[in-house]
């Protein structure tokens, strides 16, 4: 989503700076050409030669001393986003009243691209009024802010004023550039591997972590749409994006189809179990019992359901997990569920599928095979979405 997105990084003198290096890795990480400005105040904090080391460019401190005579207007105009973190009181109030005193709110007056301003403080500055005020105005002119959140700050106290997480900040960054091309889609987002009850204790599952569901969740979201995970992972969602737990596969079942009738788009990336115990025990079974056999029954497949009964205003995902015959048994499911698009992965090969970081997948659609190689489960998830909107668009 941020590959080859130049995100200009201003970091100015709050405590919360140690943590805007964690926030430049992130982003280069996600692809994105990050430039980072620090003010003198910042430099105080961290070292220079830390952003040097992460980030794509040097540090940049001064309106003086770069080899660029304008280099705010040049990196103003060549920025995709800017973003600020942390914002202290007084880079916001310097902002806010349009005071250009340092080459970093130099840079915010003369840019035209998307601003991200992520304000980090004490409680009682995070809620003067003047600071609320300024806050409010550049929420006026259009910035974007990210509201600082509640904990613990520096000297101990607890109170709202810390930094957002760096994931807030990444996912906000995100959606902030686009593309916008899911803008107002309502979009149901599974993942993980249900959980099929032996007795209160133990269960039938398999090996997905829900790790390529979570993602497409969170690329969902950077593209605008309104996102619901129904996820059987012990896990906190992707910013912005609404989780519903569930565990069983009736339980998900039982989440995901009353919501079709207002949902644009779902996309069933989870593992849900083709069997469960077909006479779960009410207490815990011991050791010592002479337990043969656990009979088995097929789980109700509500894809097959959903897909039957499609709305015209539906378009329908599925995955494939397969260990052999990948495209032919995928393009069987397809076809069987009535499905718009399956994404099928070879879970036996190398770094591929479950617990991985990475995937490997073929998308296949009605006059559609597209290969992704193996690639981070970002990357992945918006090829998925790029097939979505595409279809969406026939």
């Amino acid at each position: 989503m941020l590959a080859g997105k130049r995100i200009v990084l201003g970091v100015s003198g709050g405590i919360a700076a140690y943590k805007a290096v964690e926030l430049c890795r992130r982003l280069v990480d996600a692809g994105a050409h990050v430039i980072p400005i620090m003010t003198n105040a910042a430099t105080r904090f961290v070292g220079e030669t830390t952003f040097n080391a992460l980030a794509s460019e040097p540090v940049l401190t001064s309106l003086w001393d770069e080899d660029s005579p304008i280099p705010h207007t040049l990196l103003g105009q060549s920025a995709d986003a800017v973003v600020v973190a942390p914002a202290t009181a007084r880079l916001i109030g310097a902002y806010a009243a349009g005071i250009s005193s340092d080459l970093l709110t130099a840079t915010l007056l003369a840019t035209a691209a998307p601003v991200i301003v992520c304000p980090a403080m004490h409680t009682e500055m995070w809620e003067h009024p003047a600071v609320q005020e300024n806050l409010a105005t550049l929420r006026r002119r259009g910035v974007i802010v990210v509201d600082a959140e509640p904990g613990r700050l520096a000297g101990g106290d607890i109170g709202k004023g810390r930094l957002a997480s760096p994931a807030t900040i990444v996912a906000t960054v995100q959606r902030a550039i686009g593309p916008h091309d899911m803008d107002g889609l309502r979009v149901v987002v599974t993942a993980g591997g249900t959980r099929e009850a032996i007795d209160p204790v133990r269960v039938i599952s398999n090996r997905s972590t829900g790790k390529q569901g979570y993602a497409l969740a969170a690329a969902a979201h950077a593209r605008g749409a309104d996102v619901v995970l129904v996820s059987t992972v012990d896990r906190e969602p992707p910013p912005g994006v609404t989780m519903v737990s569930v565990e069983s596969a009736a339980e998900m079942a039982d989440v995901v189809v009353p919501r079709i009738a207002d949902t644009d788009v779902l996309i069933m990336a989870a593992a849900v179990a083709d069997f469960r115990p077909a006479n779960p025990a009410d207490r815990k079974l011991k050791k010592g019992e002479a337990i043969e056999a656990i009979p088995l029954a097929p789980t109700h497949d509500f894809l097959v359901d959903i897909g039957a009964r499609k709305p015209a205003h539906l378009t329908l995902v599925g995955f494939a997990a397969e260990t052999e015959n990948l495209e032919e048994n995928a393009r069987g499911k397809l076809e069987r569920k009535n499905l718009d698009l399956i994404v099928a992965n070879d879970v036996s090969m190398p770094n591929v599928g479950f617990a991985h970081d990475t995937n490997e997948v073929v998308i296949i659609g009605p006059g559609l095979r597209r290969p992704v190689p193996l690639a981070d489960k970002s990357v992945v998830a918006d090829a998925v979405l790029d097939a979505v909107v595409a279809a969406r668009a026939r």
